[in-house]
């Protein structure tokens, strides 16, 4: 008898839906086609184990397999339950008209309990609009994949408990979740708060302008000045996330498998860390069959790169692109997949190896020249991409012991959310720009005009500094948001000279 089921590949973050087709028929042979990897092929093995601790056993027939569409390959382990259940109606033990309502995905143990799986956000848009009645899945994916509405979602922790489903003997329970109570009400929790950072007012300053226009930052200064605390504590200032932004953001953490059973929905940005041992794939995504890379799971979040000279240069070089275009495209021999990558670079380094060159109180031991070569070990090029370049000096005894409160983050929020809604307004009319840092040139004339004052200033700054016509654009971006702060319509010359200020890896004499 010939039955159809059906599942979903995963590719990059979108889904496919694979229909699997059936037929139990007179024989011995078990076949199975249709570009299956080695993970789909054993699950011969699971799936006749999981029927014997059901009740039920492996018909002892000829039993053929196709998925389709036959030219995607389907890899892991996420299709035991599907296969399981059309084996099961190919064998007359399920008789349903219901089968090809629902897709069906899980992971078989020996004893059949399901095991979850990746990739369940994406499934289930899919299969909400390919127009499918309902979604059944292992239990523990099950809050996740209820954000999507107008879907009925069913999560089981048995192969048994399916089976009695479809033949009419159980009812399940469909999982419902608030998708928008859900969101809200995580949308500002966090444990760290910018207020924990004593002193540093000129790096705060920094960083809020960082956060109200998207820019990338560099923080340059000697072993525990506090480069890493100020770091985590950015996301804090950021603009809370859409939903829009927050189901973006959950598509990719959900093809890793980084959804936990309790959580339906990302509600905080991303803060990724990862240490400089990565390898340039890590990075950027990709391998035989591309899964994203730490720039897409950073995507709407904040990347934070510790020691960036420490990274292999072959890792930071591959940044290059997708910081301009804020995407990823892995190609490959028979396909490409495209990973968003819009996220903000954070990074901070030691001014030398020993780490003190410039130490107000310390002496650097490194020899002559040896800073000059630890900072070449960035490119330009790179450094060049980063706006907004700032130096750490560390805090005095005085400030550390001053009782006084800090500002906290709620209110240095606020000013970045009035900026971004300036921003937003200035950009309505386009597409894929939604801050000051994503201006094309073209926009930059249109919104960043400067006047007599401001471009004699810029004119001085960049014969002075000897700076790149990146670094030019990087300067306007930067007075732009300043100005934005400031609530001004133009950029005024007290804009230039702090953004021109945020450019001191660019100062000649800076590193000996």
């Amino acid at each position: 008898m010939l039955v159809k089921t059906f599942g979903s590949a995963v590719q990059g973050i979108n889904a496919t839906i694979v229909t699997i087709e059936v037929n139990v028929s007179k024989g011995i042979r078990f076949l199975h086609v249709g570009l299956p990897d080695n993970a789909v092929k054993e699950s011969h093995e699971r799936i006749a184990s999981a029927l014997e601790y059901s009740g039920h056993s492996m018909p002892r027939r000829q039993i053929v397999i196709n998925m389709a569409p036959a030219d995607i390959r389907k890899e892991g382990s996420a299709y035991d339950l599907p296969l399981a259940i059309g084996i099961m109606a190919g064998d007359n033990k399920i008789q349903s008209e219901d089968l090809e309502k629902y897709v069906i995905m899980g992971e078989l143990s020996l004893d059949g309990g399901l095991q979850p799986i990746k990739g369940v956000l994406p499934i289930a848009i899919k299969t909400r609009e390919e127009s499918f009645k309902g979604f059944i899945l292992p239990k523990q994916n099950a809050r996740e994949a209820a954000v999507v509405n107008n879907l009925e979602v069913y999560g089981v922790e048995s192969l048994k408990e399916v089976i009695e489903f479809f033949n009419g003997e159980v009812k399940l329970e469909p999982t419902i979740v608030n998708t928008r109570d859900e969101f809200y009400s995580n949308l500002n929790l966090s444990e760290i708060d910018f207020s924990d950072v004593k002193g540093q007012e000129n790096v705060k300053r920094a960083l809020e302008v960082a956060a109200a226009g998207g820019h990338n930052i560099i923080m340059v200064g000697p072993p525990g000045a506090g480069k890493s605390m100020l770091a985590k504590r950015l996301p804090t200032i950021l603009p809370p996330l859409s939903l829009q932004e927050a189901l973006e953001t959950t598509k990719i953490h959900s093809v890793v498998g980084n959804i936990d059973s309790n959580t339906s929905l990302i509600s905080q940005r991303p803060f990724r860390s990862p240490h400089h041992t990565i390898s340039d794939v890590a990075l950027v995504g990709g391998g035989a069959f591309p899964q994203p890379g730490e720039i897409s799971l950073a995507h709407n979040g904040v990347l934070f790169l510790d020691e960036l000279p420490e990274f292999k240069r072959t890792v930071l070089e591959v940044m290059r692109q997708p910081l301009e275009d804020r995407k990823i495209c892995i190609s490959r021999a028979k396909f490409s997949i495209e990973f968003p990558a819009s996220f903000m670079l954070v990074a901070s380094m030691n001014p030398c190896p020993c780490g003190y060159y410039n130490h107000p109180d310390r002496d650097c031991v490194c020899g002559p020249g040896v800073v000059q070569k630890y900072l070449s070990r960035i490119s330009g090029p790179l450094l060049d991409r980063i706006d907004i370049h700032i130096e750490i000096v560390p805090v005095p005894f005085e400030k550390l012991a001053e009782m006084k409160e800090a500002e906290n983050s709620e209110v240095v929020r606020n000013r970045v959310i009035k900026a971004r809604q300036i921003q937003e307004q200035r950009f309505k009319d386009t597409d894929g720009v939604y801050c000051n840092a994503q201006m094309s040139s073209k926009q930059q004339r249109t919104f960043a005009p400067t006047d007599k004052a401001s471009s004699e200033l810029l004119k001085n700054a960049m014969q002075r500094l000897n700076l790149s016509a990146r670094a030019y654009d990087r300067i306007i971006k930067v007075a732009r948001t300043i100005a934005d702060l400031d609530d001004s319509e133009n950029i005024l010359s007290n804009h230039i000279a702090e953004a021109i200020n945020y450019r001191n890896l660019d100062r000649e004499g800076w590193a000996g």
